[in-house]
Parts: structure tokens; C-alpha cells; sequence
């Protein structure tokens, strides 16, 4: 944000999902983190650390642009690029290591240069360089925001020993409390910690050898899962228990989850709606249809016929729908008994097509006329899955 608007630069600012009192940061300045203004707070508890903390809300296509550009410098160095978030990546070497014949930290100085000339100036970043994606991850945590690290078998004892079990990605107070009741307080002694205490007492699973492998820098997270379901859900802005209003929200998600589906060349045979109610309860159902679904209206009426099903009429205060048990969508599986399917199909894809051309919802259907300010698009920062499109080519 900084970067795209000049005068922004060198004050204390946070980039929120709203700009109300209740709405939640999702990412401070340095400048705002200086004051104690953290993710995941109430703007109204940024302001009382900083009574002129300046709120923005988030320009989704600005930050997908700008994750797009790194994406093209770092795919430079190697084809393995995966995303973690809409503002970390991980490139892995292996693969590339005898063809490049550079040192690492060399590589690390000149991406961080790469974005400074490529992306902007003023945004900075934190490069971590380990054995596995762990070590690299909390050597990126060193130095922030601008630091450049490197945890290797010579320093790892040195680096743990100044770092707190919470400071290490994936261990959080629940987790501390474990380890601890087990003798465990420092990122040293869980160093040290024998397989079998990790395994049999302290997680009593086998996330306990993986534990034991991941703190010594052997890769155990690289392993990616096939996924299950596709979905999407939206906060209601103006809540409303008005049954055409949340009809019209149901389609426009539906709409966003079907381009996500057929993207990625599969069908549905079920659907799930979960809604949040504005006095804080929750009701939700799934069901499986009779046949998979593939165009934005087979979702819809699938999702509308779980909706009708809710034994409540009240304010709905978040909305969620997700697709699942995925099949490929292949012609013969969506066509079987209706040759309209076909052309329902065809009319999907040519949709897609003209959206992938003009830009999202340049083509909708009747049902979402009007709602361009209704359903905000919104970037997950946290999550990985909205990102996975930008990885396909």
C-alpha cells in the first residue's frame, strides 16, 4: 500500500478487511508494528494504541499483482516456487543446485535487490535460507523486515538457543504447554528430545517424529495434498435475513467457486452451506446430489436446495459454500442422461473464457446483476489455496 501511494510512506498504517471500529487488521506497517499493532486486532484496538493509525482496506488486485511479479523473479532462479501466503513463497533448490553453482545467500541478495528494482522501492522483504522449509521459515524470522539468514548444522545450536518455543513456526502456547509438562521449555531441549518422549508422550501421535525430524532440518513438509473441495464464504458487510438478498450472495459464490472447480478441469457431486447468524449460532448441511455438477447453476440450485433447508429464519451474519467429493469432468461423467449438460457446459466454458479475457464477472448471470458491491472480493493473506491458480502455467 506504502509502495502504490507515496504519501502513505513512513506513517503508521493498517491494511483492514473494513474500516470500521470492529473491523480486523490484516496487515500493519513497520512503522504501525512500532506501536504494538498487530494482526488479527480490532481497529478500534489500533487506534487506542494509535489514536492517527491511518486505515486502508485491501486493493485485492494490487496485492495479487505484486504477488504475480514475484512469482517471475523467483521462478528465474528455480521451477519449484510454491506460494505460503499471499506474501511468502518457498523456492527450493534442490533440483537446480549443481546447474546454478552459486552460494545461496548470493542468490537471496540479488531476489531482494530484484524487488526493490522490479516491484518497488520501498517494499523489503526477509529471505531465510535452511535445509527445510522449517529452518528457512525461522531464519527469515531473525531479522525482520529486511534480514537476510542462514541456519545451517554450524549454527543451528547457537540460533535455538536464543529463540522461545513460540518463536518456532507451528508450536503454539497448546503445544507449549505439552512439551513443557514433558520437561521441555527451550527450542534446545526439544532439540534434544529423544524420539521416543516426542512420539509416545509428549504428541502421542506420529507428528511427534516429524517433530523430531523437521527441528533438525530434514524435509517433511513438502508433501502436497490432493485436494478435496473447493469453496468460498463472505462476512455480510449490511447482515440480512431477507431470503432474495442472500439468494444473489449464494450465486455470486457459487459463480467464484465454479470458475475455481472448472479451472482445474473437475466436477462435484456435493455441496455444503454453513452459515453464521448475527446472535452467534451456527447451522450447517451437506448434501450429495444426483449428479456432479460443473456449471455455476448445477451449483447454485444444489446450494440453494441445502440453504432451503435451514430451520432458521434469521440475520445471517457470514455466509459459506463448498463443493466436494471432486471427480474429473470428463463429458461422458457430466452428460449421461441430458444432452442439455453439453451445452450447459460449452455455455460455462465460453463464460470462463470471456471472464479470463475482460475481467471477473464481466459476464454474469441475471441473479447477480447489481451485486458488485455486495460480495467484495477479499484475499485470504493467510491461506494458500485462493493462490493456486497463479501456479498452473
Amino acid at each position: 500500500m506504502q509502495q502504490a501511494f507515496p504519501h502513505l510512506r513512513g506513517k503508521p498504517l493498517a491494511v483492514a478487511a473494513y474500516n470500521s471500529p470492529r473491523g480486523c487488521i490484516l496487515a500493519p506497517s513497520i512503522e504501525a508494528k512500532r506501536f504494538g499493532i498487530k494482526t488479527g486486532m480490532r481497529v478500534m484496538e489500533g487506534k487506542h494504541l494509535y489514536k492517527d493509525l491511518i486505515i486502508r482496506t485491501t486493493d485485492v488486485q494490487l496485492v495479487r499483482d505484486v504477488h504475480v511479479r514475484l512469482k517471475r523473479i523467483t521462478r528465474d532462479y528455480s521451477t519449484i516456487v510454491s506460494p505460503k501466503s499471499i506474501d511468502e513463497v518457498v523456492i527450493d533448490f534442490n533440483p537446480v543446485q549443481i546447474v546454478i553453482r552459486r552460494p545461496l545467500t548470493e542468490i537471496a541478495s540479488e531476489i531482494k535487490a530484484r524487488i526493490k528494482k522490479e516491484i518497488g522501492e520501498w517494499i523489503v522483504c526477509s529471505v531465510g535460507i535452511g535445509t527445510n522449509r522449517f529452518l528457512a521459515k525461522t531464519a527469515a524470522g531473525l531479522h525482520k523486515p529486511n534480514g537476510l539468514d542462514v541456519i545451517n548444522h554450524q549454527n543451528i545450536r547457537h540460533i535455538y538457543s536464543k529463540l522461545k518455543l513460540v518463536d518456532l513456526n507451528g508450536i503454539n502456547h497448546r503445544y507449549q504447554a505439552r512439551l513443557n509438562i514433558n520437561g521441555i521449555f527451550t527450542p534446545l531441549q526439544l532439540l534434544d528430545a529423544p524420539l521416543d518422549l516426542l512420539k509416545k508422550q509428549v504428541f502421542q501421535s506420529i507428528t511427534g517424529f516429524y517433530w523430531y525430524r523437521r527441528i533438525r532440518g530434514y524435509e517433511i513438509d513438502n508433501v502436497e495434498f490432493l485436494r478435496k473441495s473447493y469453496g468460498q464464504d463472505y462476512a455480510l458487510g449490511k447482515q440480512t435475513s431477507d431470503p432474495e438478498e442472500l439468494s444473489r450472495i449464494l450465486m455470486k459464490l457459487c459463480e467464484k467457486m465454479g470458475r475455481r472447480l472448472r479451472r482445474s478441469s473437475k466436477a462435484a457431486n456435493g455441496i455444503h452451506i454453513a452459515i453464521l447468524y448475527n446472535d452467534y449460532s451456527f447451522w450447517h448441511r451437506q448434501s450429495l446430489m444426483n449428479q456432479p455438477m460443473y456449471a455455476t447453476r448445477d451449483l447454485y440450485r444444489g446450494a440453494q436446495l441445502v440453504f432451503n433447508q435451514q430451520p432458521y429464519k434469521k440475520v445471517v451474519a457470514k455466509l459459506s459454500v463448498a463443493c466436494y467429493d471432486l471427480i474429473p469432468s470428463a463429458k461422458s461423467q457430466l452428460s449421461l442422461f441430458d444432452e442439455g449438460d453439453d451445452k450447459l457446459r460449452k455455455v460455462s466454458d465460453a463464460m470462463d473464457s470471456i471472464n479470463n479475457k475482460y475481467g471477473e464477472f464481466s459476464i454474469t448471470p441475471a441473479l447477480m446483476i447489481g451485486l458488485d458491491n455486495t460480495v467484495i472480493d477479499r484475499i485470504a493473506f493467510g491461506a494458500v489455496k485462493e493462490l493456486e491458480d497463479l501456479y498452473l502455467k
